[in-house]
C-alpha cells in the first residue's frame, strides 16, 4: 500500500511536489511507467522483482479505487436503489 513510515516519506515528498501538473491519462501513465523502470533499474530482472514493481502500481490503484471510486458508487446506490433478483 502506498503508506509508508512518516520519516521515510520526506525523500520523496518535496521532489514530487515539484512535479508540473499532470495533464492527461497519457501523462499520468508515462510517470507511473517511469517509476517502474527507475525502480527496476537497481534490481535484477528476476520474476521475484518485476512482480513486485507491478504489484506495487497495482496496489495503490487499488488503493485509489478503494478510497475514491467505491464512495461513489455506494452514493449511486444510496440515491438510485440497489440491484435487485
Amino acid at each position: 500500500m502506498p503508506y509508508i513510515k512518516k520519516p521515510d516519506r520526506t525523500k520523496y515528498r518535496e521532489i514530487l511536489k515539484q512535479l508540473p501538473k499532470i495533464e492527461t491519462k497519457g501523462d499520468l501513465d508515462y510517470c507511473a511507467f517511469y517509476l517502474i523502470l527507475k525502480f527496476m533499474s537497481t534490481r535484477e530482472q528476476r520474476f521475484s522483482e518485476i512482480h513486485d514493481a507491478v504489484y506495487a502500481v497495482h496496489h495503490a490503484a487499488d488503493e485509489y479505487h478503494r478510497r475514491f471510486l467505491d464512495k461513489r458508487e455506494d452514493k449511486a446506490i444510496e440515491i438510485n436503489g440497489d440491484v435487485e433478483l
